[in-house]
């Protein structure tokens, strides 16, 4: 199953952190996200690979960005 890591910048809350669960959850094949909210850290977990992009569409559609 593969596993990617992305650091998301502004989120603050909670709400925050369930807001970017939502959007990525809502990509087909994703099976889990788990957000540290204290580092930004954001790893998704996939029945197969998610191309970076449409990662970073979902945390924008969430009103958040992903870090280069």
């Amino acid at each position: 199953m593969p596993s990617s890591t992305y650091t998301v910048t502004g989120m603050t809350c909670g709400h925050c952190v369930s807001s970017v669960k939502t959007e990525i959850g809502k990509i087909d094949g994703v099976t889990s996200v788990d957000v540290d909210l204290a580092s930004g850290a954001v790893r998704v977990d996939s029945t197969a690979p998610i191309t970076d992009s449409v990662i970073a569409a979902a945390v924008d559609e969430a009103g958040y960005e992903v870090a280069v």
